[in-house]
């Protein structure tokens, strides 16, 4: 598990690709500090696996699917990427729930300043769109950030200075895809919300939580 806060940022130092599968090489620093095999590193929100590393770099497996997900699929060598590891059960949890698991990609439609922020405005698909919620959390590239603003084809955020500086997002231009991890929270709820028990006890119960059930308990 991750909370969205960008320890540095690395730079792609190689990519071995196979049929539909890549090891790509990322140079850094603190993340090294304490690194070990079969670790995970988020990279751009993508929980990745450490398979080798010395004292530099570290090596990582990205799959098919990840690839099909996400953003790593337009990487090439010298890009930044922004690394995070695990949470430590001791730390701070700066953030909020970040699983490592990309949902899809948005592309930046603008980027505004005001002031002594940035607005971002990120186009994405229904089924992301879905559980983008005004106020709610959302990762991007693997950043914690709160949704400001949110319309039936896009959403925006308002990113202060320091996580402009200290991530790639500063470095991000119109046009440019981005990976989007929505609250796990608000996918849970929606599982439970339709959950319909498929025995045929449950079937003749018409065993379904609803908002009259969750009234009747409480919850509302």
């Amino acid at each position: 598990m991750f909370t969205g806060i960008i320890e540095e940022t690395g730079k792609i130092e190689s990519i071995k690709k196979g049929t539909d599968s890549a090891v790509i090489k990322i140079s850094a620093s603190k993340v090294l500090e304490d690194i070990h095999i079969g670790d995970s590193i988020a990279v751009n929100g993508v929980c990745l696996t450490v398979i080798s590393y010395n004292g530099t770099s570290f090596e990582a497996d990205v799959m098919h699917e990840t690839f099909n997900r996400s953003s790593l699929a337009t990487i090439s060598k010298g890009s930044p990427v922004n690394l995070e590891r695990a949470m430590a059960a001791n730390g701070r949890f700066g953030g909020h729930i970040v699983a490592g698991h990309v949902d899809g990609t948005g592309i930046i439609t603008g980027i505004k300043e005001d002031d002594n922020a940035v607005w971002y405005k990120i186009k994405a698909d229904d089924r992301i769109l879905r559980y983008i919620v005004e106020k709610g959390s959302v990762a991007l590239d693997g950043i914690s950030l709160t949704v400001a603003k949110v319309t039936d084809t896009d959403f925006s955020v308002s990113v202060i200075p320091h996580t402009a500086k200290v991530t790639i997002l500063g470095r991000k231009k119109t046009g440019d895809i981005i990976n989007i991890e929505n609250d796990i929270i608000g996918k849970y709820v929606e599982k439970l919300m339709d959950f319909n028990d498929n025995t045929d006890k449950g079937r003749q119960k018409g065993n379904k939580i609803t908002a009259n059930f969750l009234a009747e308990n409480g919850f509302m």
